[in-house]
Formats: C-alpha cells, sequence, structure tokens
C-alpha cells in the first residue's frame, strides 16, 4: 500500500489577522457545527479512492482550527480512522494560536491522538503583534507553550515572522532566545509576504506602514539561522529548524512530492498524477456534497514534464537538496540529463553545488532560489 499525508481545513478564527489571505472566516462561528458536518460527509467521498493508501500524518490547518471546540477536533479525528487505514499514523499535528487554548481542549486533543501542537506565535513582541492583528500577548504565548508540555506533548512547533513593520535584527534574535530557552522542538522561521488583497499590503501601497529593507530582512534571515544552528537546532528546510528527530513529517511529504489529500472548503490534493483544489465558498463546497460529488473547483493533470520540475523545485527547498539516485529511481533519469544546464549554469553563479550525491543550493542560491526555478519550469 502507498503512503499519504492527510490535510483537513478549518476556516474559522476569531478574527482574520491583518497579513492573512489564506479562505478564514471570523464571526460565522453559527456555521462551525454544518462545517464540521458537510466535511465528515467529504471524507466519505473518498473511500473508494484512498482504500489503497495508509494515511501516515494528519494536519488539521486553518484558519484556527484551535478556535473551535475541542469536540469537533476529537470527531474528525475519529471519523478518519474509522473509514481510513490509520494503523500507522506517525504524526497528527493542529495549528493553534495563543489564547484559543485551554486545559480541556490539549486534554481533548491528546486524547485524540493528537501528538504535535504548532502554535503561531509570530513575534513576543507586544506592539507588533498588535501591528499585525494578533490577538494574544507574548505572555500568553509562553503560557501556552508551558501549558502544553505540562499535559504531556513532546512535539512542539512555534511559527516566527521576520520582516514586520519597523521590527529590528535584535528583536527577532530575542524572541528567538525565548523561544529557544523554553525547549520546543520545532521552529518555523519565515519573512512576512505581503499578499495582494491583504490589509497590510494596502497599508504598505498607502505609504502607513514601513517594512525593514532587504538587506535589513536578509539579516534578520541569516542571524536567525546562524542563531539557531549555534543552539543545536538543524537547518532542515528553507524555513524550518528542528531539535534532532523532529523533522515535520506532513510537510516532508509535500516537499518530496509524495501524495496527499485535502478535506475541506479550499483544501488542495496532489494524488495519482493529479492536482485539484477545493470550492472556497461554503455554498458551492456544500452543494457539491449535497449532490455526493467531492466537492473540486479545479483538476490538473500532472505530466511527467511538470512532475519532474517540481520535484526538483520542491527538493531544492531541503537544505539537504536532491538526491540524484533517488530522481533517476523515481523518473527513470538521471537528473544531469533533465536539468544538466541549469545544474551547470547555477554552479557557476555560485547558487548550486553538486557534491555527487547530492544537488543542492548554496547559502548564495538559498537567497537567490527564485533564478533557478524560473530555470527549471518546463
Amino acid at each position: 500500500m502507498k503512503d499519504l499525508a492527510v490535510y483537513i481545513h478549518i476556516p474559522f478564527c476569531d478574527k482574520k489577522c491583518y497579513y492573512c489571505d489564506f479562505t478564514s472566516f471570523s464571526g460565522l462561528d453559527k456555521r462551525i457545527e454544518e462545517y464540521i458536518e458537510y466535511l465528515l460527509l467529504e471524507m466519505d467521498l473518498y473511500r473508494e479512492t484512498l482504500k489503497e493508501y495508509n494515511i501516515k500524518t494528519i494536519f488539521l490547518g486553518g484558519g484556527t482550527p484551535s478556535y473551535i471546540d475541542g469536540s469537533y477536533i476529537v470527531k474528525i479525528i475519529r471519523t478518519l480512522f474509522e473509514k481510513y487505514n490509520c494503523s500507522l499514523v506517525e504524526e497528527i499535528t493542529i495549528e493553534a494560536n495563543p489564547g484559543t487554548l485551554d486545559r480541556e481542549k490539549l486534554m481533548q486533543y491528546r486524547e485524540a491522538g493528537v501528538n504535535r501542537i504548532s502554535l503561531g506565535v509570530q513575534t513576543l513582541n507586544d506592539q507588533l503583534l498588535k501591528s499585525i492583528g494578533r490577538l494574544h500577548t507574548a505572555a500568553e504565548a509562553i503560557e501556552n507553550i508551558k501549558l502544553i508540555r505540562e499535559l504531556g506533548f513532546s512535539n512542539i512547533n512555534v511559527d516566527l515572522m521576520f520582516g514586520l513593520p519597523d521590527q529590528t535584527v535584535a528583536d527577532c534574535i530575542s524572541t528567538l532566545e525565548e523561544i529557544v530557552d523554553l525547549g520546543v522542538e520545532h521552529i518555523s522561521y519565515y519573512s512576512l509576504i505581503l499578499e495582494e488583497k491583504t490589509m497590510m499590503n494596502r497599508w504598505f501601497e498607502e505609504g502607513k506602514i514601513r517594512l525593514p529593507d532587504e538587506d535589513v530582512e536578509r539579516d534578520m534571515y541569516h542571524e536567525g539561522v546562524n542563531f539557531l544552528k549555534s543552539r543545536g537546532y538543524e537547518h532542515y528546510e528553507i524555513s524550518n529548524f528542528c531539535k534532532p528527530g523532529y523533522q515535520c513529517k506532513h510537510n516532508l511529504f509535500y516537499w518530496t512530492l509524495k501524495p496527499y489529500i485535502g478535506f475541506g472548503i479550499s483544501s488542495h490534493s496532489n494524488i495519482e498524477g493529479k492536482r485539484f483544489c477545493n470550492y472556497n465558498t461554503f455554498k458551492d463546497y456544500f452543494d457539491s456534497i449535497d449532490r455526493s460529488k467531492v466537492p473540486v473547483l479545479e483538476v490538473e493533470d500532472i505530466d511527467s514534464h511538470m512532475e519532474m520540475a517540481e520535484y526538483v523545485i520542491m527538493g531544492l527547498r531541503l537544505i539537504g537538496g536532491i538526491n540524484k539516485e533517488d530522481f533517476k529511481g523515481r523518473f527513470g533519469r538521471a537528473l544531469e540529463d533533465v536539468y544538466g544546464k541549469v545544474i551547470d549554469s547555477s554552479m557557476r553563479a555560485g547558487l548550486l553545488v553538486d557534491d555527487g550525491t547530492y544537488v543542492r543550493f548554496t547559502d548564495k542560491g538559498l537567497d537567490l532560489s527564485n533564478m533557478v526555478y524560473v530555470d527549471i519550469l518546463p
């Protein structure tokens, strides 16, 4: 049987952050129960498709999954175990925001099998938190991490952002120091990206906020990388760091182009040579399921050229790079036969290195990765 990762989208939150462009909704609590019912119905529609798969990882994202009642999370996970081959599940992650967690919810998660909590902290500077629309304080984030640990969770991820309005390099390192001192196993450390339809993008275009310039933003990244490595964290993906043995198994499915299925509004899937996404409105999502049809908005067939390109692009996100033998075993062609010119030119530019077994980015290449990606895409 083949391995599969499962993503479940919970689109509800208390308040939409100013930088967020994900499909999420605040003020629609009255729809939560109905949405969960349809989510479980959608799962049932894939029973035939997924019968030959072993689910290895489950990831509940959003929105803010920890915003809804814990009993819904328990029901979702139990339904997955009832309908699918879940005896080999290794990792069940739930995204959470500080201020939405309590002892009862965490106990429910643990009893349902959740073994990894991903906490969206972003920064431990209260002024910055307020400026980006977060509802929690630094103190609440720290209290939540301690509570998660107290209740027996041994795998905690913390999401942190850099490149925020008026943020400094010193502020980034200060936050990293406090988080590392709490002993979390995994840290995602990524740059703010202004998405087109967000409030922060509009404010930036209107000159109401200032962002660090490109050089400062790169300093934030590199000094953060150096600090985390000095404290024993493995830098295993462009934006991800972990203690030994705590790589995010779910995300590795994405980065190594293994099959995954998404349940819920606006979720994405990549399975059996097809990439598809669900409807992004409640009406279309519900109407499709009412007709006993999978709620898919768009389907794209992935030909071999696109699959190889995506495999290389995603694989290069990993600090270890792409194993050339793995590439040949998957596609029946040597990596150099397909991308030799790109690899050679990128090596001459100091962006890639080939050690005979792996092709990977240099430090310079990590900063200029898009220059390589453009040449790889068909």
